[in-house]
């Protein structure tokens, strides 16, 4: 549980609000009474979380490329943030693979500008940049990374958040050792959860596929992956960005995963989602000689643990009936703001 009556009232700068986990944060933060800034490209997708989660007229939206330092600078001097959550980014592997000097000029050079913004803005106290499990060099062995081992993504999304973990420890130690700044990074697993409209994304492809009343293709479903609700990395995040507000000696790099029991195949993933659903809905394994992706990949969290006495709050097969409770909402034309906070309320409590 986090307590979220800290944040009333701070001056908070987020990137990449108008996104998947952006638009969660966003929701959470506005409940919670911030003062939020959100700076980031618009949507897209023609479904937007960000507009159906009602926020829109409740915080300060910014629409900016991370790549514009002019523009981001000016932001920062007019808003003089608290905090900095740095979630923008391009987040798809195979679009990587498509536009990986978009995605290196996004992932690498946004961060570059979102630390010079910092640099330049001396009532920042707590940076966190969220990055991905994806950092680490995959050696497809079974154990969890842990946050000591090599960083070394091997797509162009992965590498670039490789690099932007080394350009965050780089500026930490060149420009903020001297500063009362708390920075820490953070390495989330998987997210799955309601209004994830994203292209190559297996829970959204389910979602897109029962809409359209067609059988769910399935490209990798031997891989593993630690899946996770989408609330699991919002509410660690603010955990980690309260805690060294208030204690710059808890700043790091954080791991962000389930369990063990919850790091799952693809192809078991689809089945319990499958199963929840109902409707006798069944996929399909469609290998499409797509490229190079990891097949094996879990994250060892017992640090995130050991210093929040942190622990996961739902398992796999409780976040996939939080999908399907939001989904069908939203199918129906429902009050997706309601069913929202429904969840941050079960989730936090």
């Amino acid at each position: 549980m986090v307590d979220l009556s800290f944040f009333k009232g701070k001056k908070i700068l987020l990137t990449g609000h108008t996104g998947f986990k952006g638009s969660w944060m966003s929701r959470v933060l506005v409940n919670a009474g911030a003062d939020l800034t959100g700076y980031s490209l618009e949507t897209p997708t023609s479904a937007t979380l960000f507009e159906l989660a009602d926020v829109k007229n409740k915080m300060n939206s910014v629409i900016g490329d991370i790549r514009d330092l002019d523009k981001l600078v000016q932001v920062f001097k007019e808003v003089q943030p608290e905090i900095v959550i740095h979630m923008a980014a391009q987040p798809i592997v195979r679009d990587s693979y498509k536009n990986p000097v978009y995605t290196y000029e996004t992932n690498v050079m946004g961060t570059v500008n979102i630390l010079e913004c910092i640099r330049l803005t001396d009532s920042v106290k707590s940076f966190l940049n969220v990055t991905t499990d994806k950092v680490y060099k995959n050696n497809e062995w079974e154990w969890g990374y842990r946050e000591n081992e090599p960083l070394d993504g091997y797509d162009p999304y992965s590498n670039s958040k490789s690099c932007s973990e080394l350009v965050t420890h780089s500026y930490q130690s060149s420009f903020f050792a001297d500063r009362e700044i708390a920075i820490s990074t953070a390495r989330a697993g998987n997210v799955i959860g309601g209004g994830d409209f994203a292209n190559d994304r297996i829970v959204p492809d389910c979602v897109r596929a029962i809409e359209q009343g067609k059988d769910i293709i399935v490209r990798n479903p031997h891989s593993t992956r630690p899946y996770q609700h989408v609330l699991e990395p919002v509410m660690a995040y603010l955990m980690i960005v309260k805690a060294q507000y208030e204690n710059m000696e808890l700043q790091g790099y954080y791991n962000v995963g389930p369990d063990e029991v919850d790091c799952v195949t693809t192809g078991d993933l689809v089945d319990m989602f499958c199963n929840k659903w109902g409707n006798d809905k069944k996929w399909v394994n469609q290998y499409d000689g797509g490229p190079h992706e990891a097949n094996f990949l879990k994250l060892d969290c017992s640090k995130l643990k050991r210093t929040f006495g942190w622990k996961p709050s739902w398992g796999i097969s409780e976040a996939l009936d939080k999908v399907v409770e939001w989904t069908k909402i939203y199918f129906e034309g429902g009050d997706i703001p309601s069913i929202m906070d429904k969840q941050i309320k079960e989730f936090n409590q």
